[in-house]
């Protein structure tokens, strides 16, 4: 049984030249990594934070110039892109593209931090539960949500984490916050004794708590929820095709170059020799007219040079990747 529940396009959709298995990836030898630096897509495994593999790459990259855009569970797999040199730069904006997930949400349990890492805290059956019952329960999750975070989050709540509050003892309820699902696939739904299982296919916004929605999923039906797996399959324009293991990148070394990468990751312009010298140095533009979000420029030799944002009627740095 499979249910696909999809809603309008609320963004321009994003123009890109080529996709990430377009691309060759650079493979080296650890500790060289192309001069401006770049992508590395790495399939990450369960049981480590996305520190432990950041801190796994800056080995094998030899600099300790690198970062992730969108922290994933210790209990999560898949799609985490790692930055290396000054590719750290486009992170913070790589982490607000969409996102797309495998997970599993087993209804009928809710857990102290809405996933299996948590301590179990109410049982109900779910014996009267139908398949026909899980597509109704899904049908709100499409569009524009209110979505309350896990208590057990990195959000901060006056300068402090939620969940070392959590930890310290204190009740936390985080406030809801807006969050856009584009598509909710219910991949198949089964008996496990008293309780459902419930595979799902993801695509959501940045910002968007999976926990949260099996939480939220189970609610729905009035016996609780919570999520019991979760494999990130991609980050915007990089997906899952792309990504390495850890072995893998050990044993060679395969990253994107820089100017590959904001290629495949963003809306691309084409510059002229003036322009790529006014940019260059931190000057304006015309406008782009590409969409709202941020649009790689690139000089006539097909060096990446900036990211450009539309502000007034006019394309500015948001920063400059050339000398």
């Amino acid at each position: 049984m499979t249910l696909i529940l999809t809603a309008p396009a609320l963004t321009p959709p994003r123009v890109q030249t080529s996709s990430t298995n377009e691309i060759t990836a650079v493979a080296k030898k650890a500790g060289e990594p192309p001069p401006r630096g770049g992508i590395v897509v790495v399939d990450k495994p369960g049981g480590l934070t996305s520190h432990d593999v950041v801190a796994r790459v800056r080995r094998f990259a030899g600099t300790r110039r690198v970062g992730h855009a969108g922290t994933l569970d210790p209990m999560a797999t898949g799609v985490l892109v790692v930055g290396v040199g000054r590719a750290t730069r486009l992170l913070g904006h790589l982490s607000l593209h969409d996102k797309r997930y495998l997970a599993t949400a087993r209804l009928g349990q809710v857990t102290s931090t809405d996933d299996a890492e948590g301590a179990i805290v109410e049982s109900h059956s779910c014996a009267g539960i139908t398949p026909e019952d899980v597509k109704s329960a899904a049908l709100p999750f499409v569009g524009v949500l209110e979505q309350r975070p896990p208590a057990v989050s990195a959000i901060k709540v006056e300068g402090k984490r939620a969940y070392a509050l959590v930890r310290a003892g204190a009740e936390v309820v985080l406030a809801s916050r807006k969050v856009t699902v584009t598509e909710f696939e219910v991949l198949g739904v089964s008996h496990v004794g008293e309780y459902v299982d419930v595979d799902l296919d993801v695509t959501c916004s940045s910002g968007t708590y999976i926990r949260a929605l099996a939480r939220d999923l189970g609610a729905a039906l009035g016996v609780g929820g919570h999520l019991t797996a979760l494999r990130r399959t991609r980050v915007g324009g990089f997906d899952i095709e792309a990504a390495r293991t850890l072995d893998q990148l050990e044993e060679s070394f395969a990253i994107t170059p820089l100017d590959e990468a904001a290629a495949a990751a963003f809306p691309r312009r084409d510059l002229d020799e003036n322009q790529a010298v006014v940019l260059s140095h931190g000057g304006k533009l015309s406008a782009s007219d590409l969409g709202d979000e941020p649009v790689a420029a690139f000089g006539p030799d097909g060096v990446f040079i900036a990211l450009l944002e539309d502000r007034a009627n006019l394309a500015r740095p948001i920063a400059v990747f050339v000398d």
